[in-house]
């Protein structure tokens, strides 16, 4: 047989431990035939085979998302300023004002998560005044994390909240003395109120919905995301909601395979979804492209304990385990496997009671049903877990929210939040992800990062040496680990003749760049099913895949591209020098907002006359140096 391509002279790291390290591969049909040394591969080598130098480069196997809301993101994606990965506020508001500038009306300016205030060198979020010191008239909604959003005055006016609006039962409008809405929401203690209100935003046509899908997967390649499990989401409806994506599978047009949880919608409905959803939905219907995995992440609202740590702990109500056994029932008899969010150990521990009473009945055994998140799990639990035969999936929650958790329960808390070496030790089936877009950012060397040093995106350390992973245990985390979540395992995760042919060139080698380089990777070379779905730096000519043009022309994704605004040279240039200049400064007047970046202040982006009196009102002393 003769290969379609190979690729040689690289190092690859194949993840298969009878066969962990080669210098060549070669696939047919998608599929990898061989993996190996090159005078063993190279005889593969036919007429019509295209063979690609890789120039002595690291290859991965391609990284797996073991919970990214993509389909709810993808149709959002085009109409999304990412805040993810900018470093000073002052950047992120410089990117607000040239947005606002080329966004019509009606039509919002949204910055939809994926950040946190810690991650700005200023170390605050933005105030409504100086939103709306840059948008007079143009609505802005800035979600952050899923604890608080802000809206601008127009905002306000485009959903209708004023002093006759009431709260919704679980979140706050804050007011002023007067009883107006100031423009900060609350979400106390889930984030229904958050969720509601960017509802009530423009949507975009179909056609502009499909391109929108493209460029977010296409980002994720540039990020080296060749796989990912999506777990629903709120407002994102079955089947209505799911219409591109099964447009984009069924055109062949998907460069991210996609295994998909179904998200009830319903509070008090949630039996009769599942009722209706395994008789009209089979488990694993699909390709390997895009199939179906089962239920979640959302089984019943009331077992939904929302992660917002600046706030208490939620107690669940006295109905979640009845409503919770009434679902988890129709799923096992229908042998469909699920998923379920859960932060909390008491969360954990009450759904556990569940699952028990139900395995006692309908054996679980052979059903890879897990849990998300599980920050606060208890040893008890695990075992729990491991007894039952099910698995624990993981996000770097924790790298954009440590801080606020240690603030709440302290440092000593926050040392296993959550304990993944423990759960590695004990057996129980672990693998990483992001919970992107909103609550994290969707990019995979983050989380990598995440584990392998402990750390959030701010550099606070938050877990001791015994809770963070090696290298290589953190990259299977995200590879081979999360094919069971998907009961995909032996087919993908690894580079092994029989397995499909994902795989990633990374722009350094994530085996030895500095620790603290890793969450700044990306990749020059993505393929899937041995197709390239992104080129750059070496490999940009062999890049043939990209999609048409960000849809609107007003899109951020033309200007920004994606994290860290990568897209825009002028803003990452003028970045990067004004970091140089803040770190060079050695005078003794830091102050409170811009530390030493006193060219952030005296660079002006905001449509004021007076900068001095502005920022000096906010106690900047930049005007002093």
């Amino acid at each position: 047989m003769s290969a379609d391509l190979i690729l040689r002279n690289a190092r690859f790291t194949t993840l298969d431990r009878s066969n962990p390290h080669a210098s060549a591969v070669a696939i047919t049909g998608g599929v990898f035939i061989a993996v190996g040394q090159e005078q063993d591969v190279m005889p593969l080598a036919g007429p019509s085979t295209r063979v690609i130098d890789l120039k002595g480069r690291r290859v991965l196997p391609g990284l797996i998302d073991n919970h990214l809301h993509i389909i709810r993101g993808g149709l959002n994606f085009n109409m999304e300023l990412r805040w993810d990965g900018v470093r000073s506020l002052a950047d992120a508001m410089a990117m607000l004002k040239r947005q606002v500038a080329v966004t019509p009306p009606p039509q919002w300016v949204r910055v939809v998560g994926g950040f946190t205030a810690h991650q700005f060198e200023e170390k605050r979020l933005p105030t409504i005044e100086e939103i709306n010191a840059i948008a007079p008239d143009t609505p802005v909604f800035l979600l952050h994390l899923y604890d608080r959003a802000l809206l601008n005055a127009a905002a306000l006016r485009a959903v209708g909240y004023t002093t006759d609006t009431p709260d919704p039962p679980a979140g706050e409008i804050v007011r002023d003395a007067q009883g107006n809405p100031t423009g900060l929401l609350i979400a106390k203690p889930n984030a229904g109120i958050l969720y509601a209100t960017l509802a009530k935003g423009p949507k975009l046509p179909l056609d502009y919905q499909l391109n929108s899908t493209r460029h977010f997967m296409r980002e994720l390649n540039r990020l080296g995301v060749t796989g990912a499990i999506d777990a629903g989401g709120g407002f994102q409806n079955y089947p209505e909601d799911y219409a591109v994506i099964e447009k984009l599978a069924a055109e062949g047009q998907l460069t991210v395979r996609l295994a998909y949880n179904l998200f009830t919608q319903k509070p008090k409905g949630e039996k009769a979804d599942f009722l209706n959803w395994t008789k009209t939905s089979k488990y694993k219907q699909g390709s390997d492209y895009f199939r179906h995995n089962g239920a979640g992440e959302m089984l019943v609202f009331s077992a939904a304990d929302f992660e917002d740590f600046r706030q208490p702990r939620p107690d669940m109500p006295p109905e979640m385990e009845g409503e919770l056994d009434e679902v988890v029932r129709i799923l096992a008899q229908n042998r469909w496997p699920w998923r379920l969010h859960a932060t909390y150990d008491e969360t954990i521990a009450r759904a556990l009671d569940v699952f028990e009473r139900v395995n006692r009945d309908i054996p679980l055994a052979g059903l890879n049903w897990f849990f998300d998140h599980a920050e606060t799990i208890s040893d008890r639990s695990m075992d729990r877990i491991a007894a039952l035969g099910g698995g624990i999936a993981v996000q770097h929650r924790m790298a954009y929210q440590g801080e606020y958790f240690v603030e709440r329960y302290g440092a000593a808390a926050a040392e296993a939040t959550p304990p993944i070496g423990k759960m590695l030790q004990k057996g129980i089936k672990v693998s990483g992800g992001t919970d992107a877009t909103r609550v994290a950012s969707y990019n995979p060397w983050v989380s990598l990062a995440w584990l392998v040093s402990g750390k959030t995106v701010a550099g606070l350390r938050l877990y001791p040496q015994r809770n963070c992973l090696d290298r290589e245990t953190a990259l299977r985390m995200w590879t081979e680990n999360v094919t069971w979540f998907s009961n995909e395992e032996g087919r993908k995760g690894r580079m092994q003749v029989g397995q499909v042919a994902d795989l990633i060139v990374p722009d350094r080698d994530y085996f030895s760049c500095p620790q603290d380089e890793i969450a700044d990777t990306t990749s020059d070379l993505t393929l899937v099913g041995g197709k390239v779905v992104y080129g750059a730096g070496d490999f940009a000519g062999l890049d043939q895949g990209a999609p048409p043009p960000a849809m609107p022309d007003w899109s951020p994704v033309r200007t920004f591209g994606g994290y860290a605004a990568w897209g825009d040279a002028r803003a990452a240039r003028q970045s990067g020098d004004r970091r140089k200049l803040a770190l060079s400064c050695d005078c003794a007047k830091a102050c409170n907002i811009h530390g030493h970046d006193h060219a952030g202040a005296w660079s002006g982006t905001l449509p004021i006359s007076d900068l001095k009196s502005f920022w000096g009102a906010l106690g900047c002393a930049c005007w002093a140096v």
